[in-house]
């Protein structure tokens, strides 16, 4: 009988660990236990202020199946109006990797904004050679982006 229980507490946990990664996504970088976007960092933030900033829980918002943070109401009403602006380009995913054909999540202490648009990147050195030459690695992470896309639970 305490192995039934036992047995029926360890599916339990599993059911839950399934139900809280179902409802995230994979198609924006999304940490898989907070459910929190670019590990709650302002998106608005990078273009405001310049610099990688920490939303807080007072300012959040949905947006494709993630949870974003904000330090302020206004990034907050910013972000609302215009998700595909200020949400990192391809989802928060390092653009140097897509080009290679590998969807590598971006940390977001390492971006760049080129074009008015957000670039996150897994390694500081792919931040650096994209910096150098956004176009040249645009172009490839276009490219490839919409088949990698696809290929990521929604």
């Amino acid at each position: 009988m305490a192995i039934f229980a036992l047995l029926a507490g360890f599916f339990g946990v599993l059911c839950l660990d399934l139900t809280a990664l179902a409802a995230t996504t994979e198609r924006v970088v999304v940490n898989r236990y907070s459910g929190l976007a670019i590990e709650g960092f302002d998106p608005v933030a990078y273009f405001t202020d310049s610099q990688a900033s920490q939303g807080v829980a007072d300012f959040e918002a949905s947006e494709a199946g993630a949870v974003w943070r904000f330090r302020n109401e206004s990034n907050r009403a910013s972000f609302v109006a215009h998700p595909e602006i200020y949400g990192p380009q391809f989802g928060g995913y390092d653009p140097v990797d897509l080009g290679r054909g590998v969807t590598y999540a971006g940390n977001p202490r390492f971006w760049v904004v080129a074009g008015q648009r957000l670039y996150l990147f897994g390694r500081e050195e792919n931040r650096d050679a994209f910096a150098a030459e956004p176009l040249r690695f645009l172009k490839d992470a276009t490219t490839r982006w919409p088949a990698l896309e696809q290929g990521l639970a929604q």
